[in-house]
């Protein structure tokens, strides 16, 4: 073999192992961040009281959980009928009490009309409240009430009129008599409850954005726990549980569903990760944007990632306090219509 053939040779061989190299490279490089087995740095003094909550800051990392915050309410069972948000008809029983029992047998067996819930509601004859039905309770008193608006719309003349035959089904079989309130004024009330509502309603959406390499599923569940997510019912979403057992969650986290599903999670790239706030689902008292914007920013900079709208467009920090100080606007504005955020009628009427 001749000078050439070798050096030929030779430079071939360098060539093809620097391709090999540059491409293993590369692969790394873009290869989606992996979750990382925990470990305490040394500098942590174990002994710390871990009930102490961390402020976090714009400008820098929060690795502590985002704590509960204020007094909440404890949330009813099941929200109760409410002319303010319901079409409520009265069944009166001519002086006779009913058994839970029979008021149970009696229920129609769906509990919608149209795309509004339906309920009935019975007087304790002990405790004299309002309630659900139960076995083994009496009852002095019927009702029977259909939700005026929520987010499908307002309560219209077909769906009123389905919840008249419903009732008077009803208070057929237990013998009482119904008295419906007008259906025109029922309706045009739903059309202006449902205007208003359409007016108020808000539900925040900060995306985070990868700067460089994607993320895996388990990196994004790693981080998010960090600060108190926990895996959700539906593949790629995580939430963060409200401190009252019952109630919605404050926040949750969302990513492409497929990722998740993947064969092989730990290399399904995700390159966008977004956080919700229902506003009218979660009480004021819980601070939910406050913890929105401390949960962004801090895994902003834990997925090295950049907070946008859902347009892409980078969100600053004197665009997201601008969001704020609207958004307690809107919470006094809904409070001054008995419509508190996080009540059981604001759950209702915006869902």
């Amino acid at each position: 073999m001749s000078a050439l053939q070798i050096g030929l040779a030779v430079t071939g061989g360098l060539v093809l192992g620097g391709l090999i190299a540059y491409n293993t490279w590369n692969t790394r490089r873009n290869e989606p961040r992996q979750a990382r087995p925990q470990t305490m740095p040394p500098s942590v003094d174990a002994n710390v009281n871990s009930s102490e909550r961390i402020e976090p800051t714009l400008d820098g990392p929060n690795n502590a959980s985002l704590a509960p915050l204020g007094p909440l309410p404890v949330p009813d069972k099941r929200p109760k009928l409410d002319t303010l948000i319901d079409s409520v008809a009265l069944i009166a029983l001519d002086g006779r009490v009913v058994s839970g029992d029979a008021v149970l047998a009696a229920l129609p067996a769906t509990r919608r009309v149209g795309s509004k819930p339906f309920a009935i509601e019975g007087q304790n004859e002990a405790s004299g409240e309002w309630e659900f039905p139960a076995a083994g309770q009496r009852y002095r008193a019927l009702q029977a009430g259909v939700q005026l608006a929520n987010r499908t719309g307002s309560l219209n003349e077909i769906e009123f009129s389905e919840f008249v035959m419903k009732a008077q089904h009803f208070a057929d079989a237990i013998g009482g008599a119904p008295e419906f309130p007008d259906m025109l004024q029922e309706v045009a009330r739903a059309r202006e409850l449902d205007q208003f509502a359409g007016q108020h309603d808000a539900q925040l959406a900060f995306t985070l954005r990868a700067r460089g390499a994607s993320w895996s599923p388990g990196f994004i569940h790693q981080q998010a726990a960090r600060l108190g997510f926990v895996a959700g019912a539906i593949p790629g979403r995580m939430v963060l549980p409200s401190a009252e057992a019952g109630l919605p969650p404050v926040l949750d986290l969302s990513f492409d569903p497929r990722a998740a599903l993947a064969e092989d999670p730990a290399h399904a790239a995700i390159d966008n990760v977004t956080l919700n706030l229902d506003v009218p689902q979660v009480h004021r008292a819980e601070q939910p944007f406050i913890r929105l914007r401390e949960a962004a920013f801090a895994l902003a900079e834990a997925l090295d990632g950049q907070i946008t709208d859902d347009a892409g467009q980078p969100l600053r920090p004197v665009t997201i306090d601008t969001i704020g100080a609207d958004l307690d606007r809107l919470y006094d504005t809904l409070e001054q219509h008995d419509l508190a955020t996080g009540s059981p009628q604001a759950r209702r009427l915006f869902s």
